[in-house]
């Protein structure tokens, strides 16, 4: 399943992936920095969920009390509830 999420808080403004039961793929981010997020959806590709919360939850930018990282991790668990439910 496609899902997108409007990241709140950091320099890019939206993610795209893919979900397709609990594993994440074909991870896009707009706006940010660029060379950080060509490497996160390479590095991700292929978790899980779970995996991917572990790794980027609670990680910040900055001053900022969010990342990109993390905002990939709300990203993912909004996907998955969004597949469980059966919607995008």
């Amino acid at each position: 399943m496609k899902y997108s999420y409007r990241t709140k808080g950091t320099c890019s403004q939206q993610i795209d992936l893919e979900i397709n039961d609990d594993v994440i793929t074909n991870v896009k981010f707009y706006g940010g920095c660029d060379g950080n997020l060509k490497a996160i959806p390479i590095l991700v590709d292929g978790l899980t969920v779970d995996q991917i919360t572990k790794k980027c939850a609670g990680i910040q930018c900055g001053f900022k009390n969010t990342s990109c990282a993390d905002q990939l991790a709300k990203a993912v668990l909004a996907a998955k509830e969004a597949e469980e439910q059966g919607a995008n």
